[in-house]
């Protein structure tokens, strides 16, 4: 089972073609000194912007 993380960000999975908000979100992050990720959410359809583990 994986541990809780913290959630940063969230949007929805379908975004329009060609347009990446949670992974330019995560870049965002991680550029400003908060190292993050993007996972799938399944049962919720929705792309999370988590806290990168170290």
């Amino acid at each position: 089972m994986m541990a809780a993380r913290e959630i940063l960000a969230d949007f929805p999975a379908g975004g329009p073609r060609g347009s990446w908000p949670a992974e330019e979100k995560a870049a965002e992050l991680t550029a400003s000194g908060t190292p993050a990720t993007v996972v799938m959410d399944l049962p919720s359809d929705r792309l999370l912007v988590v806290r990168a583990e170290s």
